[in-house]
């Protein structure tokens, strides 16, 4: 097994705390990270690029000059694809669609390597609980300076809806709030350290055991 600890908001330490290993000691493989990571990149691209075709560009509704007798090359339109200001052949349209697929199982494999290294790397910190009195930025940070946190990135995981810990993080640039239903690999890539509570590690550890995750 895994063992951690569990911290209550003064940072004290309440008990340790067994893991499992299947989740939470996974060997590392870049392959499948990457995998993961391309995957949910492309489904969060939106097609911004739009070009429009001969039949979208306004005007060139009338012959631009005679067929014959000018010397030039015959037109039937000023907005074909041809002429400066015309339509575009084959250009990016906005209805193009980036997004991909991958198997559960290699977003639940992704998932547990990277909770495997900030385990491993102790920067992930579980929480008895966190229920702030009221809404307050000095007390949340507050709690992060009691916490066996340096400096970086925190990830606040919650279990439920909690809107006193999500508006108190609201003006803390290096901190953010999500359920844990919505953790991800990039989630997980991007800040430092996990802090999260102890209901939360109980349903995570359900959700990646039905290798359910998104």
């Amino acid at each position: 097994m895994v063992k951690t600890s569990i911290y209550n908001l003064r940072g004290e330490k309440e008990k340790d705390l067994d893991l499992n290993p299947e989740i939470f000691e996974v060997k590392e493989n870049p392959s499948v990270l990457a995998q993961q990571v391309v995957v949910q990149m492309a489904n969060k691209r939106k097609a911004i690029s739009h070009t429009k075709t001969r039949d979208e560009v306004s005007g060139g509704g009338r012959k631009p000059f005679r067929q014959k007798g000018t010397g030039r090359a015959r037109a039937g339109s000023s907005r074909s694809p041809l002429w400066v200001g015309g339509g575009v052949t084959f250009g990016p349209r906005k209805t193009r669609n980036y997004s991909k697929r991958v198997l559960k199982k290699i977003r639940s494999r992704s998932l547990r390597m990277l909770l495997s290294d900030k385990i491993k790397n102790k920067k992930f910190i579980i929480l008895k609980d966190f229920d702030l009195p009221k809404i307050s930025t000095s007390q949340i940070q507050a709690v992060f300076e009691k916490l066996p946190i340096e400096e970086g990135n925190i990830l606040v995981v919650l279990d439920k809806m909690n809107v006193n810990v999500e508006l108190s993080l609201a003006n803390i640039p290096f901190a953010k709030s999500i359920r844990v239903e919505n953790l991800s690999t990039l989630n997980l890539m991007k800040y430092d350290y996990i802090v999260i509570t102890h209901d939360a590690v109980d349903k995570l550890g359900k959700i990646l055991e039905n290798k359910d995750v998104k």
